[in-house]
């Protein structure tokens, strides 16, 4: 193995080659030759991975897409199969330039595996998360050795948003997993290497990040703190020198990631020259990136968002804080380099989001990964803290407590609040289902507490999160899909207009079009609301006897007559309404819509 720099003047037994080498210990030398784990550690290794797998699998298959963000990624993917068009993903007739294309494209792919999209659309978000767990054990383990390999993974196992977002079929997970693959190359090549290829398969992990949700290009920055770390000499820094030949290999390995969609895309457009193609590229390249990032129009949030993610999406790992940070600091004025970079680029990474005006939880959510790879040395020192295991104990009982004292009120005394839970996620006859799984969860918590009320904080929030993931998964999630389900509305219409008629969208959500069995027009998504109407009037207009429409009834005035039209009930919290020509009002026909009009959809989102 190459030796680390020495710093000059240091003590012998300060000297990172004098330091002993201890599997267990924190500041034992970094190794990544692959040695033979024992026997004991390939068991522990195997049962972290299939635990993993049960937990974060718990309730696949028993939910479809809810809103807000699942359908519409599940709705292009379904496009992809049925189409056979997988690089230009479409949002029912639009061309959806929102995201590229990489994450649709393995929910499609994941369909034609499974042939079952419950299953499907959230596979890549289910072996992305292993995938990620499985890197921060692996670098962990050649950090620091295999107990804090295994301690990172855990962390990341029990955090909030790591298992929540596995749990859903949205672009997160997926993107996390090419970032914190990048930045795994990177750091075995800057703190275990030299090792080129791991730097080039970094790289290539980077380019493939991009064009899943664009921002793959995050750990490049990773640079930065181990340029810092080289001009300091640093301890576990080995002399990674190379020609610039293999440098530039890494930009080559990034750039061809991304020319495996860029280039057949630019091929496609140019053979296929149209306004459509030319404001593809305009809104995917320059107004979704860098008009997105500097002029945002939506989720506006303070600078300060950010904490607040990281003390509420990232618990429990986060209640551990107070324990790491002063071990972090140690290790830090030891110059010990594994901490600075990742760490250094956890920082940068919310930094860079924290300059935006626009900001989601989901964003830092890739740097979750590498805060567990630095937790995992010094989390079983910080838990021996009495007050960190009081904490652990205390957010235990919280958390249960309320659980238990909710469901328990909701069902006994029906209070107004919680009626009004119930109403707006449409529970209906579910609700005391509903109440009932928060009892349990509430007492499986509390149970944790007991069982191990003296010693083992760890061990009790590791099952306790689990008991409420399993809960989650196969319980409350699945309760939810159904209840805001538009199935029942799809029977209504399904009735209504019988087998041969036609069926056009107006103001359509995206989980509307997912729930019919049959084809349907649209006449786009983020067209105007009112345009899509008048298109839908000219279009029903061609058969009037064989063609409805569905409409959102709050776009219906002045045009559609309310008493013409067929009440067809209430989906996600919005009513809807289907009508034949003849609820058309006369001044609409032939889908002329008056310009006093216009104003009614003032202030109507048409993107939603």
């Amino acid at each position: 193995m190459t030796e680390p720099y020495r710093m000059p003047g240091r003590p012998a037994a300060e000297r990172a080659d004098a330091m002993p080498l201890n599997r267990h210990h924190p500041e034992s030398k970094p190794h990544d030759d692959a040695a033979p784990a024992w026997p004991r550690e390939r068991l522990e290794r195997w049962l972290l991975m299939l635990g993993a797998l049960l937990l974060l699998a718990a309730g696949i298959g028993l939910r479809g897409p809810t809103p807000s963000d699942e359908p519409r990624f599940a709705l292009v993917a379904h496009h992809m199969v049925a189409s056979g068009n997988w690089l230009i993903p479409h949002r029912g007739s639009d061309w959806y330039s929102d995201k590229p294309p990489l994450f649709m494209a393995a929910q499609a792919w994941s369909y034609t595996l499974t042939g079952n999209w419950s299953i499907a659309f959230l596979l890549p978000s289910l072996l992305s998360s292993l995938g990620t767990l499985w890197l921060v054990y692996d670098l962990g383990r050649r950090l620091w050795g295999h107990r804090a390999g295994l301690m990172g993974a855990l962390a990341l196992l029990c955090t909030v948003q790591f298992v929540f977002q596995a749990k859903r079929g949205q672009i997160d997970p997926t993107v996390t997993f090419f970032i914190t693959l990048a930045n795994a190359g990177l750091l075995r090549h800057l703190l275990l290497g030299p090792h080129w290829r791991a730097f080039w398969l970094g790289c290539f992990a980077a380019g493939l990040g991009v064009i899943t949700k664009g921002v793959g290009f995050l750990p490049l920055m990773m640079l930065l703190p181990w340029l810092v770390a080289v001009r300091r000499r640093w301890l576990w820094m080995p002399a990674v020198t190379g020609s610039g030949a293999q440098w530039t290999g890494g930009l080559l390995a990034f750039a061809m990631a991304i020319a495996l969609w860029m280039v057949p895309l630019l091929l496609y457009v140019h053979l296929h020259q149209s306004n459509e193609a030319r404001a593809y590229l305009h809104d995917l390249f320059f107004n979704q990136t860098v008009n997105r990032y500097v002029h945002p129009w939506n989720s506006f949030q303070p600078p300060w968002f950010y904490l607040t993610v990281i003390f509420t999406s990232w618990l429990p790992l986060s209640l551990a804080l107070p324990g790491l940070v002063p071990a972090w600091m140690e290790r830090l004025r030891a110059h010990d380099a594994r901490i600075l970079l990742p760490l250094g680029w956890i920082v940068m990474v919310i930094v860079f989001f924290s300059l935006t005006r626009a900001k989601r939880d989901v964003y830092i959510m890739p740097a979750l990964p590498m805060l567990a790879l630095c937790a995992g040395p010094y989390l079983e020192d910080a838990l021996r803290q009495r007050m960190l295991s009081c904490v652990a104990k205390g957010f235990l009982l919280l958390l249960g407590g309320a659980a238990l004292g909710i469901g328990v009120a909701a069902l006994g005394f029906h209070p107004d609040v919680a009626e009004r839970f119930a109403a707006a996620r449409q529970l209906g006859k579910q609700t005391s289902l509903w109440w009932s799984l928060c009892i349990a969860l509430g007492a499986w918590l509390l149970l944790q507490v007991a069982i191990f009320r003296r010693h083992h904080a760890g061990a009790a929030v590791l099952a306790g999160m689990a008991g409420v993931w399993v809960i989650w998964g196969f319980g409350m999630a699945p309760l939810l899909a159904r209840a805001s389900s538009p199935a029942a509305l799809v029977d209504r219409v399904e009735r209504t207009i019988g087998p041969h008629a036609e069926l056009a969208l107006v103001a359509w959500k995206e989980e509307l079009p997912l729930a019919f069995a049959r084809p349907l027009v649209d006449f786009g998504f983020v067209t105007p609301w009112h345009q899509q109407l008048a298109s839908a009037i000219r279009w029903q207009a061609q058969a009037p006897s064989q063609r409805w429409v569905l409409v959102l009834a709050d776009v219906m005035a002045p045009c559609i007559i309310p008493a013409a039209t067929v009440d067809v009930g209430v989906t996600s919290g919005h009513d809807w309404r289907l009508f034949r020509s003849d609820a058309v009002a006369p001044s609409c026909r032939d889908g002329l819509v008056p310009t006093g009009a216009l104003e009614d959809w003032g202030g109507i989102d048409s993107r939603r």
